[in-house]
């Protein structure tokens, strides 16, 4: 009965939380070629009721892929700067993404661990309006992506591009964050933004003070570190600091030049006269090569040996001849210490022999008396080793 009572809030806490995470579904229509955002704020996904201001304390992160998929499409980007902000789902369909795509994106309340789920149904079809070739992309430093995502800093935007370009319909194509192009994480300075990439069309031709901007000699300029040439007023500043060595135009009209594509062959090369290889290889023997190979330094080592053993053994001179050049007071000098070096081993090898009278101890040399030794020091080996 006890464990009755306690599976029985459980179960009612699993079906509440079934019941919270419904999916909601809401249908959108992006265009190829056009940005498209999104934003997913904490209204849509808190469900408090309608006299009940919502806190903007309460933090909510979002979770977003594709259904049947762990990722989000290749043209679609999420951001979200804090829990305390709203995120983004943001991109540019090509036209390889036309159809219909779903999205499932996830709630998170990190107070309450709610979860709220809502489906997003993309229909992407085909543009409509005139055609916009004239492309141009600007690097603006002064914001991150988060801040130009929502309509109004865009429209802003496009509005201080008219100063710049020759009246037209503008619509913004993409915008990139400037970490997605390789660029740094700036340092926690106030005042340093990611930076975020904004591609604009228009149907009006590039300006001139545009096309000035994008000539080579700007180019020049920039890659010595000094400020490319602007022939008009910068009306983008100082709400939008534009890094004015970064701007591409791109120009749709002038066709691409088609990549040559290689042409397969047969596989056999034709005929050159400066390349005429050997139908056959004639025969060759190759006995003759090894034999000198070994040979010859066999030959040559048993000469060296044989000049060497000639030297060191035939050359040498010999015992009469080195007496006779030798004088007859050294030899009687070197006879005379071998002589005695031989007795003196005789002395040492037997006791029997009486000893020198200069070796005795206390021996006078003027009277010849010796004193009587206190030790017997005949019997004291001269070679201590011998004892």
């Amino acid at each position: 009965m006890a464990a009755a009572l306690i599976w029985i809030p459980l179960l009612a806490g699993l079906l509440a939380g079934l019941r919270g995470t419904k999916a909601q579904q809401t249908t959108l229509h992006p265009l190829v070629g056009r940005i498209f955002v999104h934003t997913l704020d904490h209204e849509t996904f808190l469900h408090l009721p309608e006299h009940v201001a919502i806190p903007p304390a309460i933090p909510v992160t979002y979770h977003a892929h594709l259904q049947g998929h762990p990722d989000l499409p290749r043209w679609l980007r999420y951001t979200q700067r804090s829990p305390h902000h709203p995120g983004f789902l943001y991109g540019t369909p090509t036209l390889e993404d036309r159809g219909r795509q779903v999205i499932e994106v996830t709630a998170y309340n990190r107070d309450s661990f709610d979860t709220t789920r809502q489906r997003l149904v993309l229909l992407i079809g085909d543009p409509e309006g005139p055609l916009l070739p004239y492309q141009a992309e600007f690097l603006v430093r002064s914001h991150d992506v988060e801040e130009v995502l929502p309509s109004t800093p865009a429209s802003r935007f496009l509005i201080a591009l008219g100063g710049l370009w020759e009246p037209g319909a503008f619509q913004l194509l993409n915008i990139t964050s400037a970490l997605d192009r390789g660029g740094r994480v700036p340092l926690p300075i106030e005042g340093r933004k990611e930076g975020v990439y904004i591609k604009v069309g228009s149907a009006s031709p590039f300006s001139t003070c545009l096309k000035m901007v994008a000539s080579p000699d700007s180019h020049a300029r920039c890659a010595q570190g000094q400020p490319p040439l602007l022939s008009c007023y910068d009306t983008l500043a100082p709400h939008f600091r534009v890094d004015w060595c970064n701007v591409s135009l791109v120009d749709k009209l002038v066709p691409e030049p088609a990549d040559e594509v290689p042409t397969p062959g047969d596989g056999i090369l034709e005929h050159d006269p400066f390349f005429c290889p050997p139908t056959e290889a004639t025969a060759r023997d190759f006995l003759t090569d090894a034999l000198v190979t070994l040979l010859v330094p066999l030959l040559v080592a048993l000469l060296l040996t044989l000049l060497l053993a000639y030297i060191m053994c035939c050359r040498r001179e010999g015992r009469l001849k080195r007496d006779l050049a030798t004088s007859d007071i050294q030899m009687v000098h070197h006879c005379t210490i071998r002589g005695n070096t031989e007795e003196l081993r005789q002395m040492a090898a037997s006791r029997e022999v009486p000893r020198p009278l200069s070796t005795l101890p206390m021996f006078n040399v003027r009277t010849g008396e010796r004193l009587p030794p206190q030790v017997d020091s005949a019997q004291v080996p001269l070679i201590l080793d011998q004892h």
